[in-house]
């Protein structure tokens, strides 16, 4: 009899967290929903009306649509890819015994905490300019052309940039649970005569599994909303080379001022991203579960 009304109270209590959490998630969704079906457009306010499926033809049909859906699957497999192998060597590297071992691993996790346009102007600025950036520099100290990044390959120096910034998280979190492997089974291997390969794939690697599997899930819900990059460096160009579905949104919303047309582009990525969550939410269950 205590136990239920000890539960009862707890969730008497839960409840107002929960019902704001509830709203506050529920509402703006429902918002967006209704506006998706409406003729809203900023420069004329006063006339509002139903539009039925207009909207969602009209972003379905638009020419950088599957490109952005495209730039957007792109974008998460490459930073991804960049960060797992990345973070996976670094952890390995600071795992090491070294000298001023803490300042390196503050140096190293830095860049998780700059704001995002301002790493995109620093890289944009400083280290991609095709005239005075670091990149440029380095070319002509070696004879060769200075590439302008932004314009040859921008959604490439897109994933760069967001790479820089999510490479801190891996490698912390691939640290942690490298550290966590216990030193007994490393003198067992090296015993029984595993090499440092051999140790890494039989031995190291399924112990961080779930930590990878975590990272990515992680990661993937944050990459599929990048934005402030895209805006900072090549604002969607050259064309709708570095458009990505976000940006697309931003585009059709503040630029044409369709908020019924941005609501439809919001509902089919808010779609979009539950897609892509449940099927990684599946995979990391069973990763978990073993």
């Amino acid at each position: 009899m205590a136990t239920r009304q000890t539960s009862s109270l707890a969730r008497l209590m839960m409840a107002p967290s929960v019902i704001l959490l509830f709203i506050w998630m529920i509402v703006p969704l429902a918002m967006t929903l209704w506006f998706s079906f409406q003729n809203y457009n900023l420069l004329n306010p006063a006339n509002v009306s139903f539009a039925g499926l207009f909207n969602y033809k009209f972003f379905y049909t638009d020419p950088a649509f599957f490109q952005s859906i495209w730039n957007t699957l792109v974008l998460v497999v490459g930073v991804l890819l960049i960060t797992v192998v990345g973070g996976i060597a670094l952890a390995l590297l600071l795992d090491q015994p070294m000298f001023g071992q803490g300042i390196v691993r503050i140096l190293v996790i830095s860049p998780f905490f700059v704001m995002p346009p301002v790493a995109a102007l620093v890289w944009k600025n400083m280290i991609m300019h095709p005239g005075y950036g670091v990149f440029a520099d380095i070319a002509k100290f070696f004879g060769a052309q200075p590439v302008d990044w932004f314009a040859q390959y921008p959604l490439f120096s897109i994933i760069i940039i967001v790479a820089w910034q999510w490479l801190p998280f891996a490698t912390l979190i691939l640290l942690t649970a490298l550290q966590s492997l216990d030193g007994e089974q490393k003198e067992a291997a090296e015993m029984d005569g595993a090499g440092f390969v051999s140790r890494f794939i039989y031995l190291t690697i399924p112990h961080i599994s779930r930590a990878i599997t975590v990272v990515i899930l992680i990661q993937t819900i944050f990459l599929l909303g990048v934005y402030a990059e895209i805006l900072v460096t090549t604002n969607g160009g050259p064309g709708y080379a570095s458009t990505n579905l976000p940006f697309l949104i931003y585009r059709t919303a503040l630029l044409g001022y369709d908020v019924g047309g941005a609501s439809a582009g919001g509902i089919i990525a808010v779609i979009l991203a539950n897609i892509v969550a449940f099927f990684l939410m599946r995979a990391v269950g069973k990763n978990l579960d073993k």
